[in-house]
């Protein structure tokens, strides 16, 4: 009986979720911060790197530096995260987002491959390495609804993590 109050529990805990960030696995004891708003009127919830990380100055033909942040996120059906770079890492920083902005579908979460883990890739644009140090906020995380066509058929399940709809 008292396993079965558990699991009930559980399950309304599950079912009162709407959106929101939770902690990755394999950073659960790493001090990762979940996204916040910082004012009653932002859009974005700031997303912080989960670790240090080097970002060298582009060359060509090299492949954007992925940061690491922790975090996932779940959301509702009709829903995305839209995941968007600060104003200021390109004047600043030099940091551009290497896909100008990153969606993340709501069957990201917890996929078998990375549980959903979220990541920004980044090009550094200025002559000098920058360095990311772990808890400096790195971008925003906006989630937005959309709209389907008429007679949208799209019934495929999601795999694989991290670019894994690019077939």
């Amino acid at each position: 009986m008292l396993m079965e109050n558990k699991i009930s529990k559980e399950k309304e805990e599950e079912m009162k979720k709407i959106r929101g960030f939770e902690i990755a696995k394999g950073f659960e004891d790493k001090g990762i911060n979940l996204p916040e708003r910082k004012t009653k009127f932002s859009a974005g919830y700031d997303i912080e790197a989960a670790e240090d990380v080097i970002i060298p100055s582009f060359k060509k033909g090299m492949k954007p530096t992925i940061i690491k942040t922790g975090v996932k996120a779940y959301m509702q059906d009709n829903e995305y995260l839209m995941l968007v770079n600060r104003s200021s890492n390109p004047g600043k920083k030099g940091l551009i987002m290497a896909n100008s902005v990153g969606i993340i579908d709501k069957d990201y979460y917890g996929n078998a491959e990375n549980d959903g883990h979220i990541m920004f890739a980044f090009y550094n644009i200025k002559d000098e390495d920058i360095e990311i140090k772990k808890g400096e906020r790195i971008g925003q995380a906006i989630f937005t609804p959309y709209l389907l066509v008429d007679n949208d058929n799209a019934n495929a399940e999601r795999t694989g993590g991290f670019g894994s709809t690019n077939s």
